[in-house]
């Protein structure tokens, strides 16, 4: 089969319905035997879950997955009961740059089980809702460089990215004649910087699950803002 970049990617439904026949590993096959939403499925009608990866670098070929944090949400509710936090055993060594911005230590992850044994229980948390992360390039690129190196087959799924909303957004603002004068720099779109404009409250950074329920309630806020529970999900799905 053809390798499909994301973006290529315009009808999600069907495009699972294929992953499911050609995947060869059965936590994956059931994954995408759920499915996901059709692309006009309204905003108001999506479970959505959040999901956030700390790791031991920033290069998915090289660095690992050391925490995960996850929440499910709809656009009024953020399910904190079901929220899930596991630490996990990375695949390359922790790196004591990577402790300083995380705070993850080695004795943290003393007796942290490896992704595989918690794989289907994260997928199972995943399937069918639309997964929203921000930073794609993170838990979509290291989600799937992971399962690569430890089943030899990677992963794909829609994703709202409420980093490339906001740079949209930021981008489709209307500049002012001292905007252009003064050479403004443009407004940081990383996670605690966002949520300031919208007015959020400020959250510890660089803890997965922390981090999980502050980009579920950016989503609903940038989604307030900009969108309405009338939009369809292909409006933001990627």
């Amino acid at each position: 089969m053809r390798n499909f970049t994301n973006q290529e990617v315009l009808n999600w439904e069907a495009f699972l319905q294929i992953k499911a026949k050609e995947s060869k590993d059965k936590r994956l096959t059931n994954f995408y035997d759920v499915g996901t939403y059709h692309a006009e499925t309204l905003l108001k009608d999506i479970e959505f879950v959040a999901l956030d990866f700390e790791t031991t670098g920033l290069d998915a070929d090289q660095n690992s997955i050391i925490s995960i944090g996850l929440v499910p949400f709809t656009l009024n509710r953020i399910a904190l009961r079901h929220a899930k936090h596991w630490f996990v055993t990375p695949e390359d060594k922790l790196q004591e740059n990577s402790i300083i911005i995380h705070g993850i230590t080695h004795s943290d992850l003393k007796g942290a089980p490896d992704l595989l044994r918690i794989l289907e229980q994260l997928l199972d948390e995943l399937a069918g809702k639309i997964v929203v992360v921000h930073y794609r390039r993170i838990e979509r690129d290291f989600f799937d460089a992971a399962l690569r190196s430890l089943i030899n087959e990677g992963i794909v799924f829609p994703v709202v990215d409420t980093m490339q909303i906001e740079a949209e957004v930021q981008q489709n603002k209307p500049k002012g004649f001292l905007d252009w004068f003064k050479h403004k720099r443009p407004e940081s779109i990383r996670l605690g910087s966002t949520r300031i404009r919208y007015n959020l409250p400020t959250y510890p950074p660089h803890d997965a699950l922390t981090d999980a329920i502050a980009t579920a309630e950016l989503l609903q806020a940038q989604i307030y803002h900009h969108y309405s529970a009338e939009t369809p999900i292909k409006k933001l799905w990627i």
